[in-house]
């Protein structure tokens, strides 16, 4: 069997990477390489050669990634929801701590001190006292993976929690804890909460969600946690909403030049996936992902092709067939197969993106299938 190549573009967790078996080599040729594993290196503006069947994103957020080119260059990009989401539950925790104890001020103040310390640490401490948790509000937007989590836990802490999230799927809310109380609307659940929590996607329907409108709902003296993408917020309104004492502090993992040393902001360094843990699960699924998909031609967890699976028979072959605005794609392949030829099939749809397993017999001719390239066929590989 030739080598297959899989290329990094980032520092991909040995834990994952040793699940290649003696079939892959890693290189830094993206050119020659099947799969990419990438972290957040910025691929938007990358070209892909035509060697290139997938991307694997250690992590959950492909913003980095330009998922309609792949999808049209036949390149499925798959993620890893999930994987680091107790690794972000817990850095969300710890931005409440932080903001609920003062423990950033209250840290930078005691290492200011020269001589004297244990003596000016009781004298100047009552400025830095809190609030407990205990008791308190908080909202959670967006109820995937890492909401679900965050919301559980500070139930566990003593917290009242709502619930709120424009993409609710119901296999979230089988794990919602029941303490929780769904909200239907953001502008409704904002005006109850202490604290907000944000776990939704970057996408083009949340940019600036958190604008000077938004934030004019929310509780006077709240805190706003932001863990999920900088691209979530307005920053002005955010400084205005804080000036105003509307908002009191805003928590973030999204260092920026207009945040930086801003009063009532406590601004982390991107470390919300950043544990050894989240790290290695993360490259260890997308690295399974990206075999799987390599190797037997499924797809799970894309996010820009559906999610299709086949097992494999003896004696058999499977084709992969992507496809683009294409309805009845088993009637293409019947003609061009022969019907009697297709033991079996799976065929799903992503918006525009379809995508299908045909599993033939291993020495059925499937010459005919380079017919097909003018009728919305993006891509076929024979596996």
């Amino acid at each position: 069997m030739e080598k297959i190549y899989i290329a990094t573009l980032n520092n991909i967790s040995p834990v994952g990477l040793c699940r290649l078996t003696d079939d892959y080599s890693i290189t830094d040729d993206t050119n020659k390489a099947s799969g990419i594993l990438v972290r957040s290196q910025d691929m938007q503006d990358m070209d892909f050669s035509d060697n290139l069947l997938a991307i694997g994103r250690a992590g959950a957020g492909v913003n980095n990634i330009p998922i309609e080119k792949c999808a049209d260059n036949g390149i499925v990009v798959f993620n890893t929801p999930g994987a680091n989401a107790n690794a972000v539950k817990e850095i969300v925790l710890a931005g409440i701590f932080i903001a609920a104890r003062n423990i950033d001020t209250g840290m930078a103040w005691v290492c200011s001190l020269n001589d004297n310390v244990a003596t000016s640490v009781e004298k100047g401490k009552k400025q830095f006292a809190g609030t407990e948790i205990k008791g308190k509000t908080l909202g959670v937007v967006g109820l995937g993976a890492i909401g679900v989590l965050v919301a559980n836990a500070a139930t566990s802490l003593g917290m009242k929690v709502y619930g709120t999230d424009p993409f609710f799927s119901t296999r979230s809310a089988l794990n919602l804890n029941s303490n929780v109380e769904f909200v239907s609307t953001l502008e409704e659940m904002l005006p109850l909460c202490d604290y907000v929590s944000v776990h939704v996607p970057a996408i083009n329907s949340t940019k600036g969600m958190f604008n000077k409108e938004m934030l004019s709902h929310m509780k006077d003296g709240s805190v706003l946690l932001n863990f999920s993408r900088g691209t979530l917020i307005d920053e002005n309104d955010i400084i205005d909403s804080i000036n105003k004492g509307n908002l009191s502090k805003y928590v973030t993992d999204f260092p920026s030049d207009g945040l930086i040393c801003k009063k009532g902001v406590i601004i982390l360094p991107h470390l919300g996936a950043s544990t050894e843990e989240a790290e290695e699960n993360c490259a260890t699924m997308a690295t399974l992902q990206l075999i799987d998909y390599i190797e037997n031609g499924n797809i799970v967890n894309s996010v820009n092709y559906p999610n299709v699976s086949m097992k494999k028979l003896p004696d058999t072959k499977k084709i992969a067939v992507m496809t683009k605005n294409v309805d009845d794609v088993i009637s293409l392949l019947s003609r061009a197969l022969g019907g009697s030829n297709i033991l079996e099939f799976a065929t799903n749809k992503k918006g525009a993106y379809g995508y299908t397993l045909v599993m033939v017999e291993a020495d059925c001719d499937t010459s005919a299938m380079e017919s097909l390239s003018d009728e919305g066929i993006i891509r076929v590989r024979e596996i």
